[in-house]
């Protein structure tokens, strides 16, 4: 077939180096930028394929979002806006890791095991962020997809929440909203400024927001949007891009696992401030009281404070709807405990990785998930968005009820419900700040954080030598490591710890929280030294923290 010849022919300009493997994480691929050509062009192959099959527009985005500057990754987004169903995960590692000479042998099988119409048309919206690799790797997913034939739609330089949002537009055929940039600064600006009608008597104080924008992608489309929030926030934007380097010393995952504030932010007291990632799906807040300690509101503080929100606004709106909070083991203690015990919020715990999350928060009627480390959206029902809407419209509604619902309304139309968006959450957050009336150290008050800590591990084999049960809670393998944890836990008050092989770089990630500051820190390198020994550590033995 022409077709496949021209794949044959194009292929050879994105030659696979030989034996390189790489497997399709928990974010896509990820890896030094130099390997991931041939995987680019691939991707574009596949996203096609997924096109024909599902009869949808896909999207394909560039990015390795909090990664370091010279790294790049790529993933795939399905047709409503969320990432690629698992199956075609195991699409995707087959065919980037198929040699040179098997990679049309490889297309055909998933072609044939699928049973792929090859005359259907093919629809893939492609977007990157500015590192410096990606106008090239962009532009081996667009030579993938034109030698299959598929038409593209490239976005150019989008935030990855903002290429979710276009595919998941364009096959609802505009009921979502319009599947441009500006609609989609239309869309969650027009919600915002509704919301924040209902904030009485804010002062500019209360409407000033520092922004660290990782230099990354986010800080460029914080810019385009300012003007259509009409000075109802007002953003003080550092780490911009104009001269520092992507995710270094700032950033979203810096802030978290650091626990102080990014490079070039110059706080006051008790300001708010938030940093996104590289390809802004992530958000954490933070800010220094007076005697400059610094507090960070990360993405449990995010869930219990919208959460909470939510439950008062469906009371008052007379909604009987559950609406449950969805978490990984990374969650602290003490924000499981304030949800359940206090605010009567049904919680539920799942593997690491957005995919498991969002898959949870969909069983309910309305699903808050956010991981610790700031990536999370708030998932509504059909069912439930057709009660509110009905509500809206119904003559009879009471005022208080009426202004419950149009306030549940707006939020729907705020929040990007296809994936986890900073843009989005930080209208989000500033808007129920705002109608509550709320600080920084308000929101902070709700619950006081156990002190936690979290380490890295790299092993000699794979990662994946330590396997977990119990939504990664408890280690399976290597043998004994989890009796040493149990062990190691019980030497501390209001202690808990776990490791897991992580999903994005090639470490085993542990972590630990207890009563005090001192006892995380000293269980957390007491962990890190048994995976060192028991999972094959390499490189100098983990060192204590202090």
């Amino acid at each position: 077939m022409a077709q496949f010849e021209e794949v044959s022919q194009k292929s050879k300009l994105h030659p696979k180096p030989e034996g390189l493997t790489l497997q399709y994480g928990t974010a896509g691929f990820r890896t030094h930028a130099k390997h991931l050509d041939h995987i680019m062009f691939r991707m574009g192959l596949l996203a096609t394929l997924r096109s024909k099959k599902t009869k949808s527009t896909i999207g394909v985005m560039v990015t390795a979002s909090h990664n370091p500057e010279e790294d790049n990754g790529v993933k795939l987004i399905d047709p409503m806006g969320e990432m690629v169903t698992a199956a075609w995960e195991g699409y995707a590692t087959q065919l980037a890791n198929a040699e040179q000479d098997s990679l049309l042998k490889e297309l055909k099988d998933i072609i044939k095991k699928e049973d792929i119409d090859m005359s259907e048309p093919a629809s893939v919206y492609v977007g990157k962020d500015t590192r410096p690799s990606s106008a090239s790797l962009s532009q081996a997913v667009l030579d993938g997809v034109s030698s299959l034939g598929g038409k593209t739609h490239d976005y150019g330089l989008v935030t990855t929440p903002q290429l979710h949002y276009m595919v998941c537009c364009c096959n609802t055929h505009g009921c979502y909203g319009s599947p441009t940039v500006e609609g989609y600064y239309q869309k969650l600006s027009q919600a915002f400024l509704q919301l924040t009608q209902n904030a009485l008597n804010r002062t500019d104080d209360q409407k000033r927001l520092l922004v660290d924008g990782a230099n990354g992608i986010g800080a460029l489309k914080m810019r385009e949007m300012e003007p259509f929030l009409r000075s109802e926030l007002q953003v003080v934007l550092s780490n911009d891009g104009s001269s520092g380097k992507l995710n270094h010393m700032c950033g979203a995952d810096y802030v978290k696992v650091q626990q102080k504030a990014p490079q070039g932010m110059n706080m006051g007291v008790g300001e708010r401030c938030c940093s996104f990632d590289g390809d802004a799906d992530r958000i954490v807040y933070y800010y220094t009281d007076s005697k400059g300690c610094f507090h960070l509101l990360d993405g449990d503080k995010i869930a219990t404070l919208i959460s909470t929100y939510l439950k008062e606004l469906l009371t008052q709106a007379g909604l009987n709807l559950q609406i449950a909070v969805v978490q990984t083991a990374y969650a602290n203690g003490s924000s499981t405990r304030y949800l359940e015990d206090v605010m009567k919020v049904t919680v539920c715990c799942t593997k690491t990785g957005v995919k498991h999350l969002h898959h949870a928060a969909q069983e309910y009627d309305i699903g808050v998930y956010f991981e610790a480390n700031g990536h999370g959206t708030v998932l509504f029902s059909k069912a439930a968005q057709k009660q509110i809407q009905e509500l809206v419209k119904d003559p009879n509604t009471n005022d208080e009820r009426k202004r419950a619902v149009k306030l549940l309304e707006s939020t729907i139309n705020l929040i990007n419900q296809t994936v986890g968006d900073a843009i989005s959450d930080m209208l989000m957050i500033e808007a129920v700040l705002a109608i509550r009336g709320m600080s920084a150290q308000d929101w902070d008050a709700i619950y006081t954080d156990l002190p936690n800590r979290q380490l890295k591990v790299t092993v000699c084999a794979d990662r994946r030598v330590i396997d977990t049960t119990d939504a990664e809670r408890r280690a399976v393998s290597p043998e004994g490591l989890q009796d040493t944890i149990d062990t190691l836990v019980k030497k501390y008050k209001s202690a808990r710890s776990f490791v897991r092989p992580s999903g994005t770089e090639d470490v085993v990630r542990v972590y630990a929280e207890a009563d005090t500051q001192e006892s995380a820190d000293s269980l957390a390198h007491e962990v890190s030294l048994a995976v060192y020994r028991l999972a094959g550590g390499i490189g100098d033995e983990p060192k204590p923290l202090h």
